[in-house]
């Protein structure tokens, strides 16, 4: 099966199945999308798109981002939800070199799991939902935002953390056309250090972080979020090949 789908104007669009679950299963391919921002599909970049027969799009951008910067193309059939998840803004003047890039994308993602408890549980409600799959879940770059929900989907699914990581690192391929993007967009402009980088070790710390936190993301889940066992129990339904251990 094919993990990254190729458009003209999209830089960061992959399939999330294919992974090996501690249960002896795997992610289903097909039912789970990541993205950077839908609002570029243009041309011939919407056949393209039309053909993965999504369903639903989970849009995890400020409002006003998806004003500016557009939304997915209105489909017949297509649900769309406009459901941020990021709080307090990036503030990159505190950032700290010393500290380094992952340590302060880390930090930003601690955040989020405290301030976008509801749209999060939203969010996590609609994939779980099979009738709402093909699912694609974007925010700009599809790194951060759109990163963090892979990560703990795909986390309560019993994916290993190692993959989890491997999985978030693989935006690192599209950061050069990030930058080229941003720069034909702002000429003379400049990027701060950290822009367009996904560095394994930013997504191994927020798990480990939140671990710290919560005693497990399954824990965070269901004790901060407050996704109950049957929700969890439809997403690994779907989401997964085969059968668990009893089935």
């Amino acid at each position: 099966m094919i993990r990254h789908i190729e458009f003209a104007n999209i830089h960061n669009f992959r399939d999330v199945g294919g992974y090996a679950t501690a249960d002896g299963r795997s992610v289903r391919w097909q039912r789970l999308y990541r993205a950077d921002s839908l609002g570029w599909l243009a041309g011939d970049d919407i056949e393209t798109f039309r053909a993965l027969r999504v369903r639903t799009v989970i849009d995890l951008r400020h409002p006003f981002e998806a004003e500016k910067y557009g939304r997915v193309p209105e489909e017949h059939g297509l649900a769309y939800h406009n459901l941020p998840i990021e709080g307090r803004r990036w503030d990159v003047a505190v950032f700290d070199e010393d500290l380094g890039v992952a340590r302060y994308l880390a930090d930003r993602y601690l955040e989020v799991t405290e301030d976008g408890v509801d749209n999060l549980r939203t969010a996590m409600e609609t994939i779980a939902r099979a009738d709402c799959a093909p699912v694609v879940i974007h925010c700009a770059a599809g790194k951060d935002r759109t990163g963090l929900l892979s990560a703990i989907v795909l986390s309560l699914l019993g994916v290993a953390d190692d993959d989890i990581v491997a999985d978030y690192a693989l935006t690192g391929l599209a950061t050069e056309r990030f930058i080229a993007a941003w720069q034909a967009r702002h000429p003379g402009g400049t990027v701060w250090p950290g822009f367009g980088l996904a560095p394994a070790e930013a997504m191994r710390m927020f798990l480990t972080d939140l671990c710290a936190r919560h005693g497990s993301v399954e824990g965070y889940v269901t004790e901060t979020i407050g996704l109950g066992p049957g929700v969890i129990g439809e997403l690994r339904e779907h989401l997964l090949t085969g059968s668990g251990p009893g089935g």
